[in-house]
């Protein structure tokens, strides 16, 4: 009978014990290297306890709970857990859970967050101070959930960057953020959802209550040179405002920034201002103003609807390109205005269309081809309502006041030109009730530039072709 025997050499047994323990080394430098930065990161301003440091067993993760960070000015920040996995070096993610925020003589919170998620960051822990290069820091996505944030509390003030909120007071809730591709150049996408609060000292609005379905923007660049600050596309939903100075809703706000697809512009969607609401919230002395700016804009009904389509498209050809826009603003029970436009251009070399619409200036170096702008006045009240209040103004009635407005007119005409003249008069039609619409179209000579017109305004009637109509 034979048997097998094993030998194994020293050598290869010490290894195999390397290998063994090798995992477990690098997990207890992964967490004495956690809790030595989350330290460094608080240390130098306050007091730093951690509860317990450990590393995962069954994949690569190390975990540091019961973060409390004690501020020199009585702050206090707490994190429940904080948690890095993946490679301590190139995280595949950092998870901070149960984050508060809050001041530690009356205990109340200035921020919570339930949960902070950082995908594939840059460092494990980012430090606080300037020791870090900004090109260093970069997040691939970013997720945050249930966000309470005091808006008296500087977090706030840093959040909006408005000095007019150094004296707000009140509470924001974040049910949702998410982000992609941050760094300190650029970010690719960010959007909020879900947000509400209510408050005092708002700003602008005054006390009162916000909700807002979610904020959107996509291709924010230059966020470190506000001279090459570009924005893609930003899209707002659901904005509802209650407060002193603005009771009112947005159903939409889009804006497309980036032209290189030939097309761009800004669309607002169903604007309406409760401006009954906003008058008994105003100051008595300052009711009287603005209800008779009510009763104009709105027939006496008070409520302000407005919607706004200031679009813009290019399209290059091989020797000359064309700029066209096909606009239109929307008062409700007031006015409608719609522009189009159509400009064929030479455009200096290098100089692509969509810089015309991306960059200030960059038009004016351009050759105008001729080309042609149409506007029209769709009257939907406004008109005859200012008759109304202009002659109630005056104690005249109001055949006397469209008598002295149409003999303005005239005189203006003897001064600026007949198309001046035409134009004048047809407001007038407008507001007497004779003409429904008014349209100025305007054509443009066969070769000039934007300095031929800015430079002297007043001779524009003699270099364009005017035509003025009613009906």
């Amino acid at each position: 009978m034979s048997h097998l025997s094993l030998s194994v050499s020293p050598r290869r047994v010490a290894f195999l014990a390397l290998v063994t323990l090798l995992p477990a080394v690098s997990a207890q430098g992964s967490t004495e290297r956690l809790e030595a930065d989350l330290r460094g990161v608080f240390g130098e301003h306050g007091e730093v306890t951690i509860g317990e440091v450990s590393s995962g067993t069954l994949r690569s993760r190390v975990t540091a709970e019961e973060v409390v960070f004690r501020g020199e000015e009585g702050e206090r920040l707490l994190i429940d857990r904080y948690v890095v996995s993946g490679d301590y070096d190139s995280p595949d993610e950092v998870t901070l859970e149960g984050v508060r925020l809050e001041d530690e003589l009356s205990e109340m919170a200035l921020v919570e967050i339930e949960r902070i998620v950082l995908g594939e960051p840059s460092r494990a822990v980012f430090p606080l101070d300037d020791s870090l290069a900004p090109q260093d820091v970069r997040i691939a996505t970013l997720e945050i959930d249930d966000i309470i944030l005091d808006l008296s509390s500087e977090l706030a003030r840093d959040m909006f960057d408005d000095a007019e909120l150094d004296d707000a007071q009140g509470r924001m809730t974040i049910a949702r953020v998410r982000g992609e591709g941050l760094s300190h150049t650029a970010i690719e996408r960010f959007e909020i959802a879900d947000v509400s609060g209510m408050g005092e000292n708002l700003g602008e609005f005054g006390a009162g209550s916000f909700a807002l379905g979610s904020l959107v923007f996509e291709g924010l660049q230059g966020l470190d040179n506000e001279d090459e600050q570009r924005l893609d596309a930003l899209l707002l939903s659901d904005l509802v405002v209650d407060a002193e100075r603005l009771v009112g809703s947005l159903a939409r706000l889009s804006v497309d920034g980036d032209f290189s697809d030939g097309q761009g512009g800004l669309e607002i969607e169903d604007f309406q201002a409760d401006l009954a609401r906003m008058i008994e919230l105003a100051p008595e002395e300052e009711r009287a103003q603005m209800r008779m700016a009510s009763n104009v804009l709105t027939d006496g009904s008070g409520d302000l609807r407005v919607d706004v389509a200031l679009l813009g498209n290019w399209e290059e050809g091989d020797t000359q390109s064309l700029i066209t826009s096909d606009s239109h603003v929307t008062i409700h029970e007031a006015i409608r205005l719609l522009v189009d436009v159509e400009l064929p251009v030479v455009l200096p070399e290098g100089v692509t269309p969509a810089a015309v619409f991306a960059e200030d200036g960059v038009l004016e170096s351009a050759t105008l081809l001729g080309g042609s702008l149409r506007l029209i006045l769709a009257e939907q009240g406004l008109f005859g309502r200012m008759a109304t209040l202009g002659a109630a103004m005056e104690g005249i009635t109001e055949s006397q006041y469209l008598e002295q407005a149409r003999t303005q007119a005239e005189g203006f005409g003897m001064m600026f030109g007949p198309e001046v003249q035409q134009f004048l008069l047809g407001l007038v039609s407008l507001a007497e009730g004779n003409a429904d619409e008014l349209e100025v179209a305007l054509t443009l000579p066969a070769e000039s530039n934007l300095e031929t017109y800015t430079g002297d305004p007043m001779a524009l009637p003699e270099r364009l072709e005017m035509r003025v109509e009613t009906r």
